[in-house]
């Protein structure tokens, strides 16, 4: 199937659907995400059974803030999809349901999310840091946060973090 072909199949069932550069991106309400993804997991055409990733992107600026971007993978029918939620801004945290009941490789991925971008999924079986120390405090990967960094030794010399670099 290609991606025209994959596009125009799910135009019923999601309205919001972009194909660019072979590419097919469907836009799902955090509401409806979970039965979104079981539909695409489970018709026999679609078949999307694999969950490669999940990453978040945050635009301080826009509403949504925060954009969820789940990277689903058929093996059956050669074919990728990506399956972006926007999450509500007046939520903070930020909270979306967590699919590691349809997708077991969710557990890791939204803990990294979670971890990196205060993404609470909600229902998750073990939401915690999976990477920064559990008494980090902030999510590195927001846009509010600063860039830090530590300071780097390099043949004597010493480099600040990228923010505290003067002009």
């Amino acid at each position: 199937m290609q991606a025209s072909d994959l596009a125009e199949r799910l135009r019923p069932r999601f309205p919001d659907v972009l194909e660019a550069r072979d590419e097919v991106s469907v836009v799902a309400d955090a509401r409806d995400l979970l039965s979104a993804l079981a539909y695409l997991r489970d018709e026999g055409d679609l078949s999307f059974r694999f969950l490669c990733d999940v990453t978040a992107t945050d635009w301080p600026d826009l509403d949504p803030r925060f954009w969820l971007a789940y990277e689903l993978l058929s093996m059956e029918h050669r074919q990728r999809l990506r399956v972006k939620v926007g999450l509500a801004r007046a939520d903070d945290p930020p909270h979306a349901p967590s699919v590691t009941g349809l997708y077991p490789t969710a557990e890791w991925l939204e803990r990294e999310v979670f971890d990196f971008f205060g993404v609470v999924f909600d229902g998750h079986p073990d939401l915690r840091r999976i990477e920064m120390p559990e008494e980090w405090v902030g999510h590195p990967l927001r846009k509010s946060e600063p860039m830090g960094g530590v300071n780097t030794h390099y043949q004597g010399a010493v480099i600040p973090p990228p923010d505290q670099r003067g002009l």
